[in-house]
């Protein structure tokens, strides 16, 4: 089991600091989903915090460029870490719950997980350097609603009988968005899938060779 993280430990002897910046091509802060970059900059101090001085000197400097697509990734998987955090919060905290739940099941949510899976999965890439980026979203997205899932089921437990419509409310929203990304989220790509088939058929093929060398 993995040693709880406290907070002493995420408050001290801290060397490297990360902030974003979203960025477009055409100079933009913000755009639209398929064109929303991402700039990570990690900064790495000469001593660790806390210090004596209240200034440090950064010794090192990284950019990390995150794609649209890379950026969809990122925003799915905090958005899964979220409800099952909420899900999961004891004492639960039923306010919290739904507030994370409209949020991911809303139908009025701008730019919310249906936007983002129309944008990215409605078709195969036609770069195979985003195969990977493409089914890494897909995979994300499966456990995305798993998560909506579970958090309803949670929330369900937690409401009293003036909450009942409502919950049935988000049942609905859940279960229409669900619909609509099931045939996204179960295209796969089938170039994936061959070199593995490749590899494992010449592999076959060589042990097959040498197992009739041996014989000879």
């Amino acid at each position: 089991m993995k040693d709880r993280i406290t907070y002493f430990d995420k408050n001290y002897n801290l060397r490297r600091f990360v902030y974003c910046t979203p960025f477009t091509l055409d100079g933009r802060a913000h755009g639209d989903l398929h064109e929303q970059f991402k700039r990570k900059t990690i900064l790495t101090t000469s001593h660790a915090f806390p210090y004596i001085k209240t200034r440090i000197n950064i010794i090192h400097k990284e950019e990390i460029i995150s794609t649209p697509i890379e950026v969809a990734i990122e925003d799915m998987q905090k958005k899964t870490q979220e409800l099952a955090f909420a899900t999961h919060q004891d004492p639960a905290d039923a306010k919290m719950l739904q507030m994370v739940l409209q949020g991911s099941v809303g139908t009025t949510v701008n730019q919310g997980p249906l936007e983002v899976a129309q944008v990215f999965l409605s078709e195969i890439p036609i770069d195979p350097k985003l195969y990977r980026h493409h089914n890494k979203l897909r995979l994300c997205f499966k456990d995305f609603t798993k998560r909506c899932e579970d958090a309803l089921r949670k929330n369900k437990s937690l409401i009293g009988p003036d909450q009942k419509e409502y919950q049935r409310e988000l049942e609905r929203n859940y279960h229409r968005l669900k619909e609509a990304l099931q045939p996204l989220i179960n295209r796969k790509i089938p170039q994936l899938y061959k070199p593995v088939l490749q590899v494992n058929s010449h592999r076959d093929s060589f042990s097959r060779l040498s197992l009739r060398k041996l014989d000879i």
